[in-house]
């Protein structure tokens, strides 16, 4: 098996740059999400790993080897498309040992792969079946199950899971989970524009913008600590709050202004620099709690109320200009339109950022 590794990697067509200088090592055994907005370059980064994109510059490994001007069928790789692109008038069983077929694979290897993946992806009693006769989360399997018998150096999912409804979403989603279990020393790099695929299946994740990463880190290292606003509002559901700030008093404990007139600490591990600099001031929907003393952040009256049963969500109005202030209380909060409410959150559950938008390491 194998691990990738992009050294300043471009893409550009014609006079338009999509990709602007990635480096990127992946692990070998390491499972990587790519994720951002639509029009980032995510997909079009994972085609250039897969051969099916030329490299504009910049140099691409997998395995140790160049690949930059390899083709696809040369490179070890395997791909599962967002579209299940089985053969309709065949069998899974055929659809699966197609590949192999083709690369003139020794027909007792054939069977022994067919099976073995069929047995890790559950799909044994659909052997005989064609495509049409199964769901859709059975047929994208059937999609991961043809990937599996190449025995690829590297996996490539490009949005899997985004033809499946909800509930297969989230079995297909658990099916991936145990197949990377499965394979541990097996490389994949999935990309998807779902933060909850993202945060429950990578090791790490790649957060792009534009063409160029924003972050890199685990799931739980992008949520506590994000490097700037853009990976800060793009990770977590929903987005973090963010409100404009003036810094009060500068230092490891920074004092700011927020609307209203509240000062409030946020600790901080550098200066912020002197007083009355702008900034930005972040707290995360879920870190925020009802207050019936003076501790609070901001107070404000509640425009909406959304009933979720394990959560309750409020919006809050009067204190943003672009958006409302959202607050995710757990369970039914008794809470109804038109109450005037404080908020509060502990110091360490504070974010603080720049004019540029970076933020100060906590």
């Amino acid at each position: 098996m194998a691990g990738v590794v992009l050294k300043d990697i471009r893409k550009a067509y014609g006079q338009v740059k999509v990709i602007h200088g990635i480096d990127l090592e992946i692990r070998q055994g390491e499972f990587v999400v790519f994720v951002g907005p639509s029009g980032c370059g995510k997909s079009t980064l994972l085609r250039m790993i897969a051969g099916l994109e030329t490299i504009t510059g910049g140099d691409m490994h997998i395995d140790g080897q160049l690949v930059n001007e390899v083709p696809p069928s040369k490179r070890g790789i395997a791909m599962v498309f967002q579209s299940y692109a089985l053969y309709p008038h065949m069998t899974v069983y055929d659809n699966m040992a197609f590949g192999m077929r083709i690369a003139k694979e020794n027909k007792a290897e054939i069977d022994r792969r067919v099976r073995a993946a069929a047995d890790v992806l559950q799909l044994t009693p659909y052997l005989d079946r064609l495509p049409k006769a199964l769901s859709g989360g059975q047929r994208q399997r059937v999609a991961i199950g043809r990937a599996i018998c190449r025995d690829p150096k590297v996996f490539l999912f490009d949005e899997p899971l985004s033809n499946l409804d909800a509930a297969l979403r989230v079995a297909t989603r658990i099916e991936i989970a145990k197949l990377n279990e499965s394979m541990p020393d097996t490389t994949m790099i999935y990309v998807t524009h779902d933060q909850v695929e993202a945060m429950t299946l990578a090791d790490r994740i790649v957060v792009l913008s534009a063409g160029r990463i924003e972050q890199v880190g685990a799931p739980l290292e992008l949520y506590e600590r994000p490097h700037n606003l853009f990976v800060a509002r793009f990770i977590g559901s929903p987005a973090m709050n963010v409100l404009p700030v003036t810094i009060a008093e500068a230092g490891p404990s920074t004092m700011v202004s927020l609307p209203g007139g509240k000062s409030v600490g946020v600790p901080i591990a550098t200066d912020a620099g002197e007083k009355g600099k702008q900034g930005s001031f972040g707290v995360r929907p879920e870190d925020l709690a009802i207050s019936n003393d003076d501790d609070y952040l901001f107070e404000g009256k509640v425009s909406i109320v959304e009933a979720l049963g394990e959560v309750t969500l409020l919006y809050i109005d009067g204190l943003s200009k672009d958006e409302p202030i959202i607050a995710k209380i757990p369970g039914i909060a008794q809470v109804r339109k038109g109450e005037i409410l404080r908020f509060k959150a502990r110091p360490d559950q504070l974010h603080l950022f720049d004019q540029e938008g970076q933020t100060y390491r906590r």
